[in-house]
C-alpha cells in the first residue's frame, strides 16, 4: 500500500466519525424534549404550602421537589383558595406567605368551603372545652306563654246572699250574732214577732177548721171552696217565709206561734249583720249578708300589650306569701271589656276553689296566666338564640367541633325556653354557651367565602379582555426583559447626558477662545 492510500483511508474514517457523531446529537436533540418533563413548579420538601416559580433550596439545603403538571392535575390534589393568617384569620393572602412572627399561612382548600354551609365553623375540641361551650338538645314538648300580674282575692258574687224580712215586726230572739260564722244551709238565725204573721196564721187555722165542718156536704162545689181556701191560706204562710216545720206544728197543734223562724238561704259565712235583740225591722232591714267562701274570685289588672295572648279558660296558676310552697290551679273566668282610667291596664277575673278556706278576700297573690299553649312544640333553651338585627339564628352541632349557623323562626317563649316554628328539629344538639365566639367566627367564614365569590366572578368575567396567565419562566422571562429595556433606557439617557456635557464643554472652549 502507498502512502497517497493510507492518507486517503484516514481521511474517510474522519469523515465517517464526524458524520455519525453529527447525526447522533441532532437524534439526541430532537428526542429530549419529547421525553423530558418540565415542572410548573417546586415545592418546600419540609413544608408543601411553600412554592419556588424556579429551583431553589431550603433553611436546611434540601432541593425543593418538582411540581409537574400531570401532578398538579391530579383528582387527588387538594384545590386551594388562600391562605389565612394563623393569628388573625381576617388577614389573607392569595399566594404562600409568613406572619410577622416568621409563622406560614394557612391554606384554606375549595373542598372545604363547597361542602358546607357558608358560615360553618370548626374549633379544636379543646378550644371548645377551654371557652366554655356547653349545649342542649331542642326537645319536642308542651310549652306556653306565661303572663304575670298581681291578683286580689274577693268573694264569689254569684254566692252571695243578702236577707231581708217578708214583713214587719221586731226581733225576738238572734241565734246568729256574731260576724264569720259559719252557716250551714237552713239553719234558724232569729225569731221575729209580726202582727201580719200572726194574721195569717189565724186565717189559715179558719180556713182548716171550715174544710173540717163542709168536709161531709153533699155539693162538691162547697168541698171544693174549702179545699181552696185552705190552700191559699198555706201558701200565704209559705210566702211570708214562714219555715215548713212550723206550719205543720201549727196543723197539728192548731195553736197561733207569736214569733215565727227565720232560717238561712244559703250555707255560708256570715260578714254582716243588720239587727239586734229587740230591733224593729222593715222589709228594707238586710239582717245577714252571707257569702260562699268555697269558690272566690280573684281579679287581676292585664297590660295592654299582653291582652292579645289572654282569652277566657285559660289555666292560672297562684301563689300567695300567706300559704307558702302551695300552688293554687284556677282558671280566668271573664276579661272586662274596659280598661281601667288610672293604669291602662284591663281587669280579668280568676275563679279559684276554696274547699279549705285558705283564700281570704281581699288578700294579693303573683298571678301566672299559661296562655296561647302549644302541645308538640320544638322547644330550645332561650339563651342559644342570638339576634342580630332582622336575623335570628342558632348554631347547631353538626360533630364534635364542627358548627353550623342555622336561621331559626322563633315562637311564643316562657321560662327561659322559646318555642321553634321552623329552622331546628327535635333532638338536635344546640349551642347554649360561648355562641358569640362561636358566631363571630362564623360571620368571619361566611365574609370570606362572599368575597371569594365576588373575586371568583371578577376574574369570570375577565377572561375574554385578558388572555391566560404566564407560567412562572414566562414570567422570569418577561421580568428580564424588562429590566434589560430599564438599563437600555438608562444607558441611552447617560450616553445622551455625556454627549451634551462634552458639547457644552467644546462650546465653551470655542467661546473662551
Amino acid at each position: 500500500m502507498n502512502k497517497s492510500t493510507l492518507v486517503i483511508a484516514v481521511f474517510m474514517l474522519g469523515v465517517g466519525l464526524g458524520a455519525g457523531y453529527w447525526l447522533s446529537g441532532r437524534s439526541v436533540a430532537t428526542t429530549a424534549p419529547t421525553d423530558e418533563k418540565e415542572p410548573i413548579f417546586y415545592r418546600n420538601p419540609m413544608n408543601p404550602s411553600v412554592t419556588s416559580p424556579v429551583p431553589a433550596k431550603d433553611s436546611m439545603g434540601m432541593d425543593y421537589i418538582p411540581v409537574y403538571a400531570e401532578e398538579d392535575n391530579k383528582p387527588s390534589e387538594r384545590e386551594i383558595l388562600f391562605y389565612r393568617n394563623p393569628m388573625n384569620p381576617s388577614v389573607t393572602s392569595p399566594v404562600p406567605v409568613k406572619d410577622s412572627m416568621g409563622m406560614d399561612y394557612v391554606p384554606v382548600y375549595a373542598d372545604e368551603e363547597s361542602n358546607e354551609v357558608v358560615g360553618t365553623v370548626k374549633i379544636d375540641p379543646v378550644i371548645v372545652q377551654n371557652i366554655g361551650v356547653r349545649t342542649a338538645i331542642a326537645q319536642q314538648t308542651a310549652i306556653s306563654r306565661t303572663i304575670r300580674a298581681v291578683g286580689r282575692v274577693d268573694f264569689n258574687e254569684e254566692r252571695m246572699a243578702r236577707l231581708h224580712p217578708k214583713v214587719e215586726g221586731w226581733i225576738e230572739e238572734i241565734r246568729v250574732d256574731k260576724t264569720g260564722q259559719n252557716v250551714a244551709d237552713d239553719d234558724i238565725l232569729l225569731s221575729i214577732y209580726s202582727p201580719k204573721l200572726v194574721s195569717a196564721q189565724q186565717e189559715y187555722l179558719l180556713a182548716l177548721n171550715n174544710l173540717t165542718a163542709l168536709e161531709k156536704s153533699p155539693f162538691d162545689e162547697i168541698k171544693q171552696g174549702a179545699r181552696d181556701l185552705v190552700k191559699s191560706s198555706r201558701e200565704r204562710l209559705q210566702l211570708l217565709d214562714v219555715p215548713e216545720h212550723q206550719v205543720q206544728e201549727l196543723e197539728q197543734s192548731r195553736e197561733i206561734k207569736k214569733s215565727l223562724h227565720i232560717h238561712s238561704p244559703v250555707a255560708g259565712t256570715v260578714i254582716r249583720i243588720g239587727s239586734r235583740h229587740g230591733q224593729y225591722v222593715t222589709p228594707k232591714t238586710e239582717l245577714y249578708m252571707m257569702v260562699d267562701l268555697s269558690q272566690v274570685w280573684v281579679y287581676a289588672d292585664v297590660y295592654e300589650y299582653e291582652l292579645p295572648w289572654v282569652k277566657v279558660g285559660d289555666e292560672v296558676e297562684m301563689t300567695l306569701a300567706s300559704v307558702p310552697g302551695k300552688t293554687f290551679t284556677g282558671s280566668l273566668d271573664y276579661i272586662y271589656p274596659y280598661a281601667e282610667p288610672t293604669t291602662r291596664t284591663t281587669k280579668v277575673r280568676l275563679v279559684f276553689d276554696n274547699s279549705e278556706l285558705l283564700l281570704r278576700p281581699d288578700m294579693f297573690a303573683e298571678v301566672s296566666i299559661q296562655s296561647d299553649a302549644q302541645n308538640n312544640a320544638v322547644v330550645i333553651p332561650a339563651e342559644s338564640v342570638i339576634r342580630s338585627g332582622g336575623r335570628t339564628q342558632v348554631f347547631v352541632v353538626r360533630a364534635p367541633g364542627k358548627f353550623e349557623p342555622r336561621l331559626v323562626e322563633l315562637g311564643i317563649e316562657s321560662n327561659g325556653q322559646v318555642a321553634v316554628l321552623s329552622g331546628v328539629d327535635a333532638g338536635e344538639e344546640v349551642v347554649t354557651s360561648a355562641q358569640f365566639l362561636v358566631d363571630s367566627e362564623s360571620k368571619l367564614r361566611e365574609a370570606t367565602a362572599k368575597m371569594m365569590e365576588v373575586l371568583n366572578s371578577s376574574d369570570t368575567s375577565s377572561e375574554d379582555g385578558a388572555k391566560t396567565m404566564q407560567s412562572p419562566k414566562e414570567m422570569e422571562h418577561s421580568k428580564e426583559d424588562m429590566i434589560e429595556h430599564s438599563q437600555m433606557q438608562m444607558n441611552g439617557h447617560a450616553d445622551m447626558d455625556m454627549s451634551k456635557k462634552t458639547d457644552d464643554l467644546t462650546h465653551g472652549v470655542h467661546d473662551h477662545d
